[in-house]
């Protein structure tokens, strides 16, 4: 597969909010640290950026915490994007939080939502903001608040224009049909990948039935300990991810790609909502990616990879 003349819109579109987008979009992780965590080249991150939305990418995922010693993914997206094209949607993410050091807050009450929308404005640049999920995680398995107490401070700044649209993350069918009888819901966010157990995969034909976007993040990784929404790993994974390393190198050697763009690929033919969103630093693997969205798995190919999990 040649990734010369490829872009994202041979991945297909959906309607996310007020916007159609291109299933292949970007994660703006990747661009603050290389992977053994060394900040990056602020002038590759500009270019990788630039490059992205050149290749068909109208879909940037990002969150003010996505910063390291040097570099902030938002001051690269606004550096590098404004004035930001019309068709493009940045979705960015409220309720983790790091302080000034890099250390993990306890996770965003209610009532500090906002500060967190606004540093995210501020950052970008922009008066509002496209999408904004709210990331749930080890404050509701602590009874600390609800999600409806969260969901509903980030209902009314949409009210109020902050916001155009809303959705959710690390969340399951109980907490989507919580939070569609507060707001509407433009999207769930959640790992998942070949190598996850998957049980997302019914909640992704939910999002489906309601008209809400899935959008997986670590498609092609598992997550590492200390990301956001990574964690340890078990005898279990490390199986499940030898397996699938296997499977992914046959199907590519046989489509004549790499193992990562089947992945990419296995992940948009879970369903006409799902919305991929790999990131990286690296321009070869940007267009290998943007490339994926046009890789189409046969039967045989996706019988294969379903087996993993």
């Amino acid at each position: 597969m040649t990734t010369d003349t490829l872009t994202a819109a041979a991945s297909g579109t959906w309607r996310l909010g007020d916007h159609t987008v291109n299933r292949l979009g970007y994660g703006a992780m990747r661009i603050m640290a290389k992977a053994n965590g060394e900040p990056s080249d602020r002038d590759t991150a500009i270019a990788v950026l630039r490059r992205a939305v050149e290749l068909g990418v109208n879909h940037i995922d990002t969150a003010a915490f996505y910063f390291s010693a040097l570099r902030s993914a938002n001051e690269l997206i606004n550096t590098a994007l404004a004035p930001y094209p019309d068709d493009l949607v940045i979705t960015t993410k409220v309720g983790p939080g790091r302080d000034a050091s890099g250390d993990w807050l306890p996770p965003a009450r209610p009532e500090r939502l906002r500060g967190q929308v606004e540093e995210n404005l501020r950052q970008l640049g922009r008066d509002h903001l496209d999408v904004v999920n709210l990331r749930l995680g080890a404050a509701l398995d602590r009874g600390e608040g609800s999600l409806a107490d969260r969901f509903g401070a980030l209902a009314e700044l949409r009210e109020a224009g902050l916001i155009r649209h809303l959705g959710i993350s690390n969340v399951g069918a109980e907490h989507l049909e919580e939070a569609l009888a507060i707001a509407p819901v433009v999207c769930v966010q959640n790992k998942y990948s070949l190598t996850t157990a998957r049980e997302d995969d019914a909640l992704i034909a939910l999002c489906a039935e309601r008209g809400v976007a899935f959008v997986p993040f670590f498609a092609i990784a598992s997550g590492s300990v200390g990301s956001v929404g990574g964690g340890p790993t078990t005898r279990e994974q490390d199986d499940r991810d030898r397996a699938a390393s296997s499977a992914t190198e046959r199907v590519a050697r046989e489509h004549g790609v790499r193992p990562a763009q089947v992945r990419l690929a296995w992940t948009l033919h879970k369903g006409p909502n799902v919305l991929a969103i790999p990131g990286t630093g690296n321009l070869d693997h940007l267009a290998e990616n943007v490339a994926a969205g046009a890789l189409r798995l046969t039967a045989d190919d996706l019988a294969r990879l379903d087996t993993i999990a």
